[in-house]
């Protein structure tokens, strides 16, 4: 057990990666607008995207490759648009984690400097971290803010629920108009994450492997596990917050990125007590900062070694360049759309969602192909699981584009 604890990495920085606009914004929205209306929406994509994560890290590790070189064994076409859907959602999803997380420093630090500036500051921060840091400094910083994260919002809920005096209800909902529908769509789109992220934990997989010749894929899929199973629980965890101080309060959650950080650090306070103030901020804030941290991590990662595939470019030298464009990007966006948070946010979950059929596709492709040891290929029930969430996936975007 102390060996697949010490193994724990690729899965926590998944869980680092998805707890961020999904749990801390749109679950609580979810929460504050539905109440555990929409509990049914969060575990069935949870349930239904499970096996297109997992094969991430149990491709990587079964084969000592990247679910990247995956693609382009199923074909280049394949490889080229992961490329192209990369590039059409990599900067929007980069500007939406780093808005929010803008606006808790901008909540928690004072606002003396505009929440443009703190932009610049944040990923500037992130970017020193991982050019000289790299990857064994992301494995050690993700597993402390995990388990601040965890311990502080598991504590929030409970005192939630024992400050509470009205009656829960369960009676779960299904949206009907077009604005409940589009929130439902963008829910899904980033809960816990978008589908994408398989990818990058086949890369993390990879560098966890040259640190520790004792990643293999038993212990990738614990760590997994555990990671996947985090994101779950903190989602519903979110979702229970959102309700008990905001259900029905006539409040609603701002679009703009310092009012709604300042709104989401006083529910929790509101359970807590003030003393909590600082405790809860700084969780906030640090959840926020790992998503930041890992996606700008990852993105340039994933077309670093797109790019090197594609066109047989260097992988170091390529890395900096994504980094470098990814960050001027983030800025540029922000400069001038940091009044859009919410659409923002929109944007890049709705088509995270859409965009998910394709990554569910090639990927239950490529772990049943011959590309894959068949030691490794999925059980009956993940295969039945894999066919469900493809045609759930599908169904839920047709859904989405019908009802427009």
């Amino acid at each position: 057990m102390i060996s697949k604890l010490k193994n724990l990495g690729p899965g926590l920085l998944f869980a680092g990666a998805a707890i961020g606009v999904s749990h801390l914004v749109q679950s609580t929205r979810a929460g504050a607008d539905f109440g555990l209306g929409l509990l049914w929406a969060l575990l069935l994509v949870n349930l239904f995207k499970y096996p297109f994560f997992q094969f991430g890290p149990r491709y990587a590790t079964a084969t000592g490759e990247s679910l990247l070189d995956g693609y382009k064994k199923l074909g280049k076409g394949v490889l080229a648009t992961y490329f192209i859907l990369s590039l059409a959602t990599m900067f929007t999803i980069q500007t939406a984690v780093t808005i929010v997380t803008a606006g808790l420093a901008s909540s928690l630090f004072g606002d003396f400097i505009s929440i443009k500036v703190w932009t610049v500051i944040i990923l500037a921060i992130c970017l020193s971290l991982l050019i000289f840091g790299k990857y064994k400094l992301l494995d050690r910083l993700i597993k402390i803010i995990i388990i601040t994260l965890t311990i502080s919002t598991l504590v929030a809920v409970s005192m939630a629920l024992f400050n509470n005096t009205s009656a829960l209800s369960f009676k779960q909902i299904l949206p009907e108009n077009s604005i409940e529908i589009a929130f439902l769509i963008a829910f899904m789109g980033w809960m816990p994450a978008p589908l994408d992220i398989a990818v990058w934990q086949s890369l993390w997989s990879i560098e966890k492997n040259k640190d520790t010749k004792s990643y293999t894929t038993k212990s990738a899929l614990f760590d997994f596990n555990i990671g996947y199973l985090g994101t779950i629980i903190l989602g519903t965890g979110f979702v229970l917050l959102g309700t008990l101080v905001m259900f029905n309060s006539g409040e609603t959650f701002s679009n703009k990125a310092g009012v709604f950080s300042g709104q989401l650090i006083k529910m929790y306070t509101s359970s807590l007590g003030d003393w909590a103030y600082i405790i809860i901020g700084v969780a906030a804030f640090t959840t926020m900062f790992s998503t930041t941290l890992t996606t700008l991590d990852a993105s340039p990662r994933a077309m670093a070694k797109t790019t090197q595939l594609l066109f047989k470019r260097t992988p170091k030298l390529n890395y900096i360049f994504w980094i470098a464009l990814l960050s001027i990007g983030t800025i540029a966006i922000f400069w001038f759309l940091a009044s859009e948070m919410g659409l923002l946010i929109k944007i890049a979950t709705i088509l995270s969602f859409i965009t998910a059929p394709f990554y569910a596709i090639i990927n239950y492709k490529l772990i049943c192909s011959k590309h894959t040891p068949k030691e490794w290929h999925p059980s009956k029930s993940l295969h039945i699981l894999s066919i469900l969430g493809i045609v759930f996936l599908i169904g839920f975007s047709i859904w989405f584009l019908t009802t427009l």
